[in-house]
């Protein structure tokens, strides 16, 4: 493949057309960002709202379309090298303003660092177009591959006692890996049995509300409920199986999307076991092995800090919370990658590419498509259980479609199969946003921006490349006379 010269060739470069296409992304630029940016409504003090201009906004916007259109059409003729400069320049003083506390330098540091590495990917091939170039050596790069899953769980392990980590990161770690759970769950159904279910979140609020029950009914503790929260919600999966297991496609997503409705209208009319619109509130919350991380004002017991002799921090709870959910995340990953390697697992592969094969080869598509329900909508319901004791409350809204929708995304968007990608597309649509938070308004714009971004360079997924389940050995020669 032809590989764009990063050397300058002016001459040959037709700056007018070029700026002429930058000039009309900027005018398209200026009509969106008018309606989106240039206008906000505030408070006024003698009451109601009053209209606030944000052209200087607008024109910063405008002008970083124009400047990275006209960046982009210099890359593809050639003039990648002195892209490159500008834009690594450029990035740093963005991001120098952006600590600072100026929003908009925080918003141009990114087109800024996505030209940057743009430019610098072209540099780099055409300082090596011709010639053969090996990056990492192939036994470093196996070495690599086997020392990251311990360095990656080290860190893991370690993140709560890091200087830098405060409540507010811990919490976003927490949701992070809930929906990296979630995420886990939903790859068995949609990457690996090819099911695709609009209706995950149904499985999630099983298994919080059967928490919230056995804990408001019978007195149950997480720890008693936990195990019972992922078999009901198992169940669950497989009452939904038996009645689509002739379906395929649109007809199973609508199946699964109209059993997720019904489970949440059924949470939500049932006033008299789940509290309906009200939900459950006092969920108790998990103890460290019967000691709790605050005291009853009615009761006098030993707490988590009493115990070890420790001055009371709500801290504590939330660092218990972190690995609790940490140790469910890599119970559900060891499990599912063992079990992609048994005869269920190769299974639901073969399902997912062609059920009529799989027929003919013996294998039962009934007992396949329920296993694959069954597991994901248990995961789903430890998830779900985790979730009540985390939140303490439980309510009808925190299981809408939009849940179902996110988790999928998180599945489609990390490549389909992919348990790395998964965390990766998790963090992407659930840390992300919640990092961008201090950006205020500007937030889902620039979610929105990342989204599109990565929909144009990775339309499969952030990692759709992933290693077979299975590897067929080299054949042995077998010397005359059957020695060997």
């Amino acid at each position: 493949m032809a590989v764009a010269d990063p050397r300058p060739s002016a001459p040959g470069i037709p700056f007018g057309a070029l700026l002429g296409d930058a000039l009309l992304a900027a005018i398209l630029a200026l009509a969106l960002a008018m309606p989106l940016i240039g206008f906000e409504t505030v408070d006024v003090s003698g009451g109601g709202l009053g209209l606030n201009y944000r052209f200087g906004a607008v024109a910063v916007v405008v002008a970083a379309v124009f400047v990275g259109r006209l960046a982009l059409s210099l890359i593809g003729h050639g003039l990648a090298l002195p892209v490159l400069v500008l834009a690594a320049v450029g990035t740093v003083a963005a991001v120098g303003r952006a600590v600072t506390g100026d929003t908009l330098a925080g918003l141009l540091a990114v087109p800024a660092a996505v030209l940057t590495i743009r430019a610098g990917l072209v540099v780099w091939r055409g300082a090596t177009a011709g010639r053969e170039v090996q990056v990492v050596p192939a036994a470093a790069a196996a070495s690599a591959r086997r020392a990251a899953p311990p360095l990656f769980l080290a860190l893991a392990v370690l993140f709560p006692f890091l200087p830098f980590v405060d409540q507010r990161l811990l919490d976003i770690a927490i949701l992070v890996l809930t929906y990296v759970m979630l995420g886990w769950g939903l790859n068995i159904v949609v990457g690996l049995a090819g099911l695709l279910d609009l209706g995950y979140v149904a499985f999630y609020a099983v298994g919080a509300y059967t928490f919230g029950i056995l804990a408001d009914a019978a007195g149950f503790t997480f720890w008693m409920a936990l195990p019972l929260g992922g078999l009901m919600a198992a169940l669950f999966g497989i009452l939904l199986g038996f009645p689509v297991l002739r379906l395929r496609g649109d007809y199973l997503a609508i199946v699964t999307l109209g059993f997720g409705e019904i489970i949440r209208i059924v949470l939500l009319n049932w006033y008299e076991v789940t509290g309906g619109p009200n939900g459950i509130a006092s969920i108790p919350r998990p103890t460290f092995f019967g000691l709790p991380f605050r005291a009853s004002p009615e009761e006098d017991e030993t707490t988590f800090a009493d115990f070890f002799g420790l001055e009371f921090s709500p801290i504590h709870r939330v660092i218990f919370l972190y690995f609790i959910i940490l140790a469910l995340a890599l119970v559900v990953n060891a499990f599912t990658r063992r079990i992609r390697r048994l005869p269920v697992g190769r299974a639901w592969e073969a399902l997912r590419e062609d059920e009529i094969a799989c027929r003919s080869l013996g294998i039962n598509p009934t007992n396949t498509k329920l296993s694959a329900f069954a597991i994901g909508a248990g995961f789903a319901g430890f998830a779900g259980c985790f979730f009540a004791a985390r939140q303490g409350f439980i309510s009808p809204e925190s299981f809408t479609f939009i849940e179902s929708a996110v988790i999928l995304a998180i599945v489609v968007l990390g490549g389909m199969g992919s348990q790395l990608g998964i965390v990766l597309a998790a963090f992407v649509l659930i840390g992300l946003p919640e990092f961008l938070r201090e950006l205020n308004q500007f937030r889902m714009l620039a979610f929105g921006a990342g989204m599109v971004g990565i929909m144009v360079w990775k339309p499969l997924g952030l990692l759709a490349h992933r290693e077979p389940t299975i590897r067929l050995g080299t054949a042995r020669v077998v010397p005359p006379g059957g020695a060997g």
